[in-house]
């Protein structure tokens, strides 16, 4: 412990870690969010029933929580690459720091000018008007979700240039934006994202459910989470796999320490999949483990015999390979094991649908199907910080993968410095999260406004038209009382 206190680059590494798993919280869920937006606005628009009109207004009071407490949360990861990973910044600053600046420039503004009207403006502008900008919201989010992942696919897999005297130079920035990594590296944090907003939202529709508020209007959001939800989760592990694959061909190192494979498996054996074990780092072994014979070869090659060895971890030097063994095994394992909890529970969920158990009538009598839906709400976040650990300490110890070392990337600072910062990110991230969930819970504790009239334009109102206060299927409330 006192050894940590005084290493720079392990408290650098840890206050970055730190910044990272707390900010990904946020934009997780605002990026899948708003696609679900654009969707039931879009439902509004098409039907003109106000419940879809209700559901969006409602479902955006936790989308601009997030939005904010993802902007504040995100500032200090900024900082950290100028203070505490000056180095690095210098070296890789060409490219690296362009594409961050594209994040800034391109997406985050895109998406911050158009908030605005999406929140406040539907009594303000004509519905059309309102739904694009919903969807340049929904655009620019996972704009950015682009742009980061394809700085940090950089990091796995560098192109585009080559380090001279230490510095990175910039021959093809289209190539260094499409590196070997980007595109299944995106399209799986794509999807992640979408996955894991629609398990919270049908998480929180499921708690009214199962506590007989509103089960008519939030059984409704349930069926359009699980309407996109059967195609999202069986796509999502594809993606995975093909992830996976990609680490297989390009991060040896990074897949022997996901498997816990320490001896290599030579081309034209079949190689047995690990489905527990107990990783030791020192003694270069698994103390315990239990194996699938042959196993990891379908799930690589789809093949009973491998094309190509899998190394292991043996077959690096100590300084040149991943540590925390177990921390990217067991992270790896979590991940999948979510993955296949979330499809399976979408499988049961759609049986039901069919079955007609998914009825306003009848929803509430599925307790135990509600329960799998609010257990299922925060895994998906789960999942996605154990898969950027997978990703980032499996790296390890290389910071821009086989060019440049974390230990050459960190600032020269005093550790007492960095531990100060430390205590103080991690004082400020926790009243960050208190404070989410004091707003999250007041806002869903107080539920959406079913009373809520449809919004009214000023063109409308110049115009002296007034909007419909119903749907097509639903009755003005005289008619009702």
């Amino acid at each position: 412990m006192l050894n940590l206190l005084s290493d720079t680059v392990a408290l650098s590494r840890l206050q970055f870690a730190l910044t990272a798993i707390f900010h990904m919280l946020w934009p997780v869920l605002t990026t899948g969010m708003a696609i679900y937006l654009v969707i039931i606005e879009g439902l509004w628009l098409k039907t003109q029933d106000l419940d879809y009109y209700r559901h969006a207004r409602f479902w955006s009071k936790l989308y601009v929580l997030n939005f904010g407490i993802g902007v504040a949360s995100g500032l200090p990861m900024a900082f950290q690459f100028g203070l505490n990973w000056a180095p690095f910044s210098e070296s890789v600053g060409d490219f690296f720091g362009t594409v961050l600046g594209f994040e800034g420039t391109m997406a985050f503004m895109l998406e911050a000018s158009f908030l605005g009207i999406m929140l406040f403006g539907w009594d303000r502008v004509p519905p059309w008007v309102h739904w694009i900008s919903t969807i340049l919201v929904a655009f620019g989010a996972n704009l950015s979700t682009f742009w980061i992942l394809s700085a940090n696919s950089w990091l796995q897999t560098p192109a585009g240039g080559e380090f001279v005297n230490g510095k990175f130079v910039v021959q093809d920035y289209f190539q260094a934006i499409a590196n070997p990594f980007m595109v299944k590296s995106f399209l799986h944090m794509f999807f992640a994202t979408l996955e894991t907003s629609l398990f919270v939202i049908g998480g929180i529709s499921a708690w009214y459910i199962i506590n007989q508020r509103h089960t008519a209007f939030f059984a409704r959001s349930l069926k359009v989470v699980l309407a996109l939800a059967i195609a999202i989760a069986p796509l999502q592990i594809f993606i995975g796999h093909l992830s996976a694959e990609q680490v297989y061909h390009y991060q040896p190192a990074k897949l022997a320490a996901m498997e816990a494979q320490w001896d290599t498996v030579p081309a034209g054996q079949p190689a047995d999949w690990s489905l527990v074990a107990l990783p030791n780092d020192r003694a270069e072994r698994n103390t315990w483990e239990v194996k699938i014979p042959g196993a990891l070869s379908y799930l690589l090659e789809l093949k009973p015999k491998l094309d190509q060895p899998i190394q292991g971890l043996k077959a690096w030097e100590p300084k040149n390979r991943p540590h925390m063994v177990g921390l990217i095994y067991y992270s790896f394992r979590i991940m999948v094991a979510i993955g296949l909890f979330l499809a399976a529970l979408m499988f049961i969920t759609t049986i039901q649908w069919l079955r007609g158990q998914l009825s306003a009538a009848t929803i509430g009598q599925q307790k135990w199907l509600m329960g799998a839906w609010i257990f299922a709400a925060p895994l998906g976040y789960i999942a996605v910080e154990t898969g950027w650990i997978v990703r980032c300490v499996g790296r390890q110890p290389w910071i821009v993968y086989g060019e440049l070392r974390t230990l050459e990337s960190a600032s020269n600072l005093p550790a007492g410095e960095v531990l100060f910062s430390l205590v103080g990110l991690t004082s400020m991230y926790s009243v960050f999260f208190v404070m989410a969930l004091y707003f999250g819970s007041r806002i869903v504790r107080k539920g959406p406004n079913l009373e809520l009239p449809a919004p009214r334009t000023s063109s409308q109102t110049a115009m002296g038209l007034e909007p419909a206060q119903h749907g097509p299927d639903q009755r003005p409330a005289e008619a009702q009382q």
